[in-house]
Parts: structure tokens; C-alpha cells; sequence
């Protein structure tokens, strides 16, 4: 590409606004001052144990109420930990209190009692030892590019230490804001006349969904209670919520809690409707129920459940509430007047009277004697489709998907796909078996074939070929696809679906290659599996494509592909990109992971005998950025600016190696590493959503080449299937602006092209839900290709022009 630098500014030029001009001293730590508790734990922290042994707890006399304290005898490198977001480009200023009492060096002479930043060199303040009062550190620190920090009340440091410490008033400023400007260059661009010979495939812009933190239960499903089928005993024995290092508080107990006498609560395994047991209350002459709170509700909304009930006749009349406020109006209720002996379902209907995300669901006997059995509850947005929230469901059918990608992911592994059949309040509940939590089987197989023909997608289904085995795929495949006369098939019509579902594709295990999987196994066993699982499945269904578990790094893919070649259609690849603090750099991981993957399957076909006369393509079944903080649940990390622009240059080079790459699956769609974020009650699209919607949407399918693209400036350019319409894609991942001039080779532009553009100034913006967008698709003025186009800095842009 040929530059002329025509501007006058350095290429990053820092302007330092002064800490008066508008800069407000906002504390970005949550309960900094440690006052806040769930369990008798501080809101917003964890802790972390690097090294050592170490005791945590809560001190109610700090130096302002509560305080952290840790204390170790023997010597420990451990932490009071929080993981906050930072805003780009910013000076910031963390400082607190801290006391000591007999505080010194342990095992690998740690420094003592001091606060810093997680893996920032120079980040951290003076450390104390000995026996000290309340003392003031501090120190200042820039974020760049960061967009988040691990903050640190530590003890130790860089080795152990004995004693004990406390930490209080904890603080996180922002005491200067720079901004980055560039200079204005030219550059120059020629566009190939003639398509290449491979199109590029619709499938490029398929999503994978996983069981896994937020992403389908607090997501997709519009299901608003935990452990609805209790799973876990109430009362809980422990804490209901733990956090993990990465910030996600995830559930670890039941979050049932207990109206009236704890002790009146127990676990009954007698006639139990769901799982192993349900909650009894036993009265003793005064009211008795449980409680689930946390919910998220919105004023005027209308709210559909039911409850699976059964007790003594004198515990009656029961009451369901939905209260969302502390006044004696501010709920709802549905009244049972009579119980019997038997299960007995009665449904539920609320709307709420406030917006809060503290409401709770009370079930309350009132009859004084007796007892009560709550087997099963169930609580949703009254506007649901179908168990799917509609607000999820509109933004998937904007993302317009043509393949989801299902049911893992790790959690395939240990996933028997019978437990999600049948009635789903019957349903067995299971402890997650690759992430944390819980898994209750609300969303099966007929609801994942239902939600793709909800939002006009073809399903993908992976099979277990970690714990499971040839003959539960092979059934698995008939179930969804033989006709009514097979054993499968007859179930499934039972079960509500008599007609096929006819998914073609089938990913054959996942990650069977790493050895974090369930079921791993070296690769000359794998191989063997492999192939006998395929071959049981093409004796079900001959037509079906079938996708191996590939993996270039290491060797697998190679070993796979010699040992199973005559045993797939395609196979998997994955790859996800980390952070860097360079923009270019940071949004180049991803293209060039694609390239290299797409090399390295070129160099198998030329030396590998078995792929001879074969066309064993690459399904990228999962590829994304992944870093950051878990802000929606597990996995749930944001995405900014900066990552659109990788997204987007990602799909470029899809489409250049549109010969050898059949399809990709943006993991995860919802929360995890998701392109589209949820709260309790609002939907957002995070920025990594806005390229796959827009090239999804307009951008040609015959790929065309292009002499002067760069990692600076990433041009793509394609004609769409009937040749008339001309599609260009420019992602700029620099501070400077652009001229650039096109030449077209021949082909001539019918007038002036319409155009879009997502841009940010700042590469660390970001959406969240329920909060007006930084980041969205917007329209362009109308463009003359024949002339310089500008293109501004940080910004995906896409022109589309009709031909002559």
C-alpha cells in the first residue's frame, strides 16, 4: 500500500487534560470501604491464595465500620482481590488504609502488608511491617489500553509473610484522562475485476451456544428462578453465592432461603417430583414457607409461572408472592386454599408494581399446622416465546445466524442428551459437569431445534465423545432424525415432535485434544474412537456431514486427519485472542490466527497421501477474543471497540481463505464471550455483535482481490451473487485517518455507494444493557468510489455500490 503523509501531527499525539477540567473524584471500586455483606462476606471481593496458608475474614471495628483482615502463622502471599473496569487512556490513583500487628517476612521474604495491581510492574504501594496503625498508601498508575485491573489488598508479596494485616477505605481515581491523536495519510488500493473461484459461505457468520454461565439459563431461556427443582437441600449449609477469580459470582448452594424456624425445613425424599428431593416446611403454629429473592422484575410487566404443590389440608391456604418493595402493597399474590396429598399443579400469574432487581418470590403456609411440600417452581416473563426470552429472541433474530452450534463446548463431555427429554419440570437437575453450578435440563434438544426455527437458523449438534460412547451418538442421531418407525424416533414423537428434525450437521466430540476435557485419551485411541463413533452414526444417516475434532497446535490435527480422513467431512479448529495494549496488534491476533490455521491445512493437503483427492475443509467451531473480567456471569467478559475491529478484520480474512474455511461459529452468542449482553430485564448488543451483523448483511459473497490491504488498513471487497452489486470493507485499527483512493479495474459504479460505518474515538468503548449505546451501526453520507474515501480512525466501515 502506497502512504503519503499529508498531516502535520505526530502519529500519537497525548494531550493532557489538567485534573480540574471536569475530572470528578468517583471511587470505581465496589464497597470500598467493605461495608456491604451477603454472608458475612464483603460485596464485590474475593480471595485469592497465591502461596502459603492464609485465614480471611471480616473485622466489624476497622477504621470506618467494617475492614478485611488475613492472618497467617505459618506465612502466606495471599489477597483480598477485585476485579473493576478502568477507562482507556487515563491516569489513575489507588489508595487505602492499612494496619499491621506483628506483620514480617516469611518463607521467600515477602515485603509485608501493601496494595497493588495485578501483573502492572511498578504498581504498587510502600508495604508496612511490624506493628502499625491505620497508615495511608498509595500509588498512580496508567491503564493505556487496559480495560480492567486486578486490585489487590495484599499480604505478602513477591513472597510470604507471618502476622496480621487489615485493609480499609479503599479507593480507585481517575486523576487524568490523555487523549491519542494521529495524522491524516493517503493510500492506495486496486480492487480485482474477476471473482475468486470459491464463494464465500453463509456459514462464515454461524454462533455456538454452550450450558455454561449465563449464556442460555440467565440469557436465552426465559426461566428467572435458581434451582427451580431444588437440587441443592434448604436451607443452604454454606454460602449461596461464591466468586471466582475472575470476578463472576456464580451459585453454590441453594438460594432458597427459609421463612419462620430454620429447623422447620427439611429435604424429603418421599414421592419426589423432580431429582432425589423436594423442601418440607413443618408448621408449628405459625406461618412457614421459603423465599427466593434477586429477581429482576419491571414495572407493569406481567409475570407466568407455576408451582408443584402437595402438604396436609390444615397448612393450608398457601400463599405465592411476587414482592418487589418493603410496603405492605408492594406484592402480588396468588392464593392455594386447598393442598392434598398428591402433586398438584396451580399456575401463577403477577405483574409487578416497581423496576427493581431485588424482587423475590415468597411461598408462605399460613395454616399453622401441618405441612407443606414445594417439589417444583417455575417463574417467567409472561411475554415469553415458547421458554425463550423475547427480548433475546429478537436480538438473535437481528444477529440473523444461519447455524447455531450446540450443546458444548466442554460441557458436551460429560452431557447425557437424554436428561433433557420429556416433561422439563420432570427433568433431572445435574451438577454442571464441566463449569460450575448447576444444569436443570430446561433446554433440550427440542428446545434447541425450536429456538433455530424460531430465528430461521439450522442446527449444529456435537456429540458426546468424551464420557459418552458410538451407541448414545448413534441413538442421539435417530432420535433427531429417523422417522416414526425406529425406537428412537417413536420416543421423540411421543415427546411432542413427530416429525424428523433433520440436522445435518454433527460435530463429532469437542476438544477431545486437551487434556482439561472429560474423557481424554491419547491420539491413537481418540483416532480409534473416532472412527467407530462416525461409523455407528453414518449407519443411522448416510447423508449427514460429519466434523472431527481438529486441533493444528500439537500435532492433533495431523494425526486426526491420517488416522480418520475416510471418517469426516470437515474438521473443527478453534482459537480465541488475549489482550494486547498496541490497537493494531491487539486487533491483528485474530486474522492472523485464521491465516495460520488456513496455512497449516494447506500444508497437510500437500503432504499428506490420505487427504489426496479430498476436500476436508476447516470449521472454525469456535473463535473469539477471550479476556477480561467476568462481568455477566461465568465467562462473561465485555467486549470494546477494539475487539469489533478485530471481529471485523477476522471476517476479511475469512473471506480470503474462503477456499479452505467452510464455516465459523462465534462462541459463545449470549453473555459467554458473547456477542449480545443481558441483565435480568434488559438485551444489549456488545460491540463484537455490529460486524457480524452488518458484513451478515451486506456484504458480497464472491470475493474479489485486493492489492494494498495492511494490517493498519484491512480492506476486503467482494460482488454479491448476481454480480451487479459491488461490497468494499475497510477496518482502520490505527489513530490516523485515511484518504484512500480506489482503483476498480473496469469495474464502474452506477452513482454513489451507500455506506455504514461502526466507530468509536475510544477503543475501550463499550455497550451494556439497559444503557443508551456507545457503539451501533451508523449510516455513511453517500460515497463516490471515484474519488479519496475518507476513513476515520477506529472505525469498521463497509460501502456497497450497484455496477453499471
Amino acid at each position: 500500500m502506497n502512504i503519503v503523509r499529508i498531516g502535520v501531527f505526530s502519529i500519537l499525539t497525548i494531550i493532557y487534560l489538567a485534573t480540574g477540567l471536569a475530572l470528578e473524584a468517583q471511587n470505581l471500586l465496589r464497597n470500598g470501604g467493605f461495608d456491604s455483606l451477603r454472608d458475612g462476606e464483603p460485596r464485590a471481593w474475593g480471595t485469592q491464595t497465591f502461596a502459603g496458608s492464609a485465614e480471611f475474614s471480616i473485622d466489624s471495628e476497622g477504621r470506618t465500620g467494617a475492614a478485611v483482615k488475613i492472618s497467617s502463622a505459618s506465612g502466606s502471599d495471599a489477597a483480598w482481590t477485585q476485579t473493576v473496569e478502568v477507562p482507556a487512556m487515563t491516569r489513575l490513583r489507588l489508595s487505602g488504609w492499612v494496619r499491621t500487628e506483628n506483620v514480617e517476612q516469611g518463607p521467600g521474604n515477602g515485603r509485608g502488608a501493601l496494595l497493588n495491581i495485578h501483573t502492572f510492574e511498578g504498581a504498587e504501594t510502600r508495604a508496612l511491617r511490624g506493628t502499625r496503625d491505620w497508615t495511608r498508601v498509595e500509588v498512580e498508575f496508567t491503564s493505556l489500553n487496559r480495560q480492567e485491573v486486578q486490585i489487590n489488598a495484599l499480604f505478602g508479596g513477591w513472597g510470604q509473610a507471618t502476622g496480621t494485616a487489615w485493609f480499609d477505605d479503599l479507593s480507585l481515581e481517575v486523576i487524568d484522562r490523555f487523549e491519542p491523536g494521529g495524522e491524516t495519510l493517503q493510500a492506495a488500493v486496486s480492487v480485482a475485476s474477476e471473482p475468486a473461484a470459491h464463494q464465500i459461505s453463509e456459514y462464515i457468520y454461524g454462533q455456538f451456544i454452550e450450558h455454561l454461565g449465563e449464556c442460555i439459563y440467565g440469557g436465552i431461556w426465559a426461566e428467572m428462578l435458581q434451582d427451580r427443582k431444588f437440587y441443592y437441600p434448604v436451607p443452604a449449609p454454606r454460602s449461596i453465592w461464591r466468586t471466582t477469580g475472575a470476578g463472576a459470582r456464580v451459585l453454590a448452594a441453594s438460594p432458597w432461603q427459609v421463612i419462620g424456624p430454620r429447623d422447620n425445613v427439611r429435604m424429603t425424599t418421599d414421592h419426589a417430583y423432580s431429582g432425589n428431593h423436594s423442601p418440607s416446611i413443618e408448621l408449628s403454629g405459625e406461618p412457614g414457607g421459603i423465599f427466593q429473592e434477586e429477581l429482576g422484575v419491571l414495572s407493569g410487566k406481567d409475570y407466568a409461572g407455576h408451582i408443584v404443590l402437595r402438604g396436609s389440608a390444615s397448612a393450608a391456604p398457601v400463599e405465592i408472592s411476587l414482592v418487589w418493595g418493603d410496603g405492605p402493597n408492594d406484592r402480588h399474590t396468588v392464593v392455594v386454599d386447598r393442598l392434598h396429598t398428591t402433586h398438584v399443579t396451580t399456575p401463577l400469574r403477577f405483574t409487578a408494581g416497581a423496576d427493581t432487581h431485588e424482587a423475590r418470590l415468597e411461598i408462605v403456609a399460613l395454616g399453622g399446622q401441618g405441612e407443606i411440600v414445594v417439589d417444583v417452581v417455575s417463574l417467567m416473563p409472561a411475554d415469553n416465546i415458547e421458554g425463550f426470552r423475547r427480548d433475546t429472541l429478537e436480538a438473535l433474530r437481528e444477529l440473523n445466524s444461519p447455524i447455531y452450534r450446540w450443546p458444548g463446548g466442554n460441557f458436551v463431555s460429560g452431557y447425557d442428551w437424554r436428561d433433557g427429554l420429556g416433561e422439563r419440570d420432570r427433568r433431572p437437575t445435574r451438577s454442571n459437569p464441566a463449569w460450575t453450578g448447576i444444569e436443570p435440563n430446561d433446554m433440550g434438544m427440542h428446545e434447541f431445534v425450536r429456538l433455530c426455527q424460531l430465528i430461521d437458523a439450522e442446527p449444529m449438534i456435537t456429540v458426546n465423545t468424551g464420557f459418552g460412547d458410538a451407541y448414545s451418538a448413534a441413538a442421539q442421531l435417530e432420535y433427531a432424525n429417523g422417522d416414526r418407525r425406529s425406537e428412537q424416533g417413536r420416543l421423540r414423537a411421543m415427546n411432542g415432535s413427530p416429525e424428523p428434525f433433520d440436522v445435518k450437521y454433527w460435530c463429532v466430540g469437542n476438544e477431545m485434544w486437551g487434556t482439561w476435557q472429560l474423557g481424554y485419551m491419547s491420539l491413537n485411541h481418540y483416532v480409534q474412537k473416532h472412527n467407530w463413533v462416525e461409523s455407528m452414526m453414518r449407519e443411522v444417516d448416510p447423508g449427514i456431514v460429519t466434523v472431527g475434532s481438529g486441533n493444528i497446535p500439537g500435532g492433533w490435527s495431523e494425526g486426526l486427519l491420517r488416522g480418520s480422513a475416510d471418517h469426516m467431512d470437515l474438521i473443527a479448529e478453534h482459537f480465541y485472542a488475549q489482550s494486547r495494549d498496541d490497537l493494531t496488534a491487539h486487533v491483528r491476533q485474530v486474522p492472523n490466527f485464521i491465516r495460520s490455521r488456513s496455512d497449516a491445512h494447506r500444508r497437510l493437503r500437500e503432504e499428506m497421501p490420505q487427504l489426496e483427492g479430498k476436500d476436508i475443509r476447516i470449521a472454525m467451531t469456535e473463535w473469539n477474543y477471550w479476556y477480561g473480567p467476568h462481568v455477566f456471569g461465568e465467562l462473561g467478559t465485555r467486549y470494546f471497540m477494539r475487539d469489533a475491529l478485530g471481529i471485523a478484520a477476522g471476517l476479511h480474512e475469512y473471506f480470503r481463505q474462503s477456499d479452505i474455511i467452510h464455516s465459523a461459529y462465534y462462541a459463545q452468542t449470549v453473555n459467554v464471550i458473547g456477542a449480545i449482553k443481558t441483565t435480568k430485564t434488559a438485551v444489549e448488543f456488545d460491540a463484537t455483535a455490529y460486524p457480524l451483523i452488518l458484513y451478515r448483511r451486506e456484504f458480497g459473497t464472491r470475493p474479489l482481490e485486493v492489492d494494498g490491504s495492511s494490517d493498519e488498513l484491512d480492506i476486503a471487497a467482494a460482488l454479491c451473487d448476481d454480480g451487479i452489486w459491488l461490497t468494499i470493507g475497510v477496518v482502520n485499527s490505527t489513530w490516523n485517518t485515511y484518504e484512500v483512493s480506489l482503483d476498480l479495474n473496469g469495474l464502474r459504479p452506477d452513482g454513489h455507494a451507500a455506506g455504514w460505518t461502526i466507530h468509536h474515538e475510544n477503543p475501550m468503548a463499550h455497550n451494556h444493557p439497559g444503557e443508551e449505546p456507545l457503539i451501533g451501526i451508523e449510516s455513511l453520507p453517500e460515497t463516490d468510489l471515484n474519488e479519496p474515501v475518507t476513513v476515520k480512525p477506529v472505525s469498521i466501515n463497509l460501502y456497497k455500490v450497484r455496477l453499471r
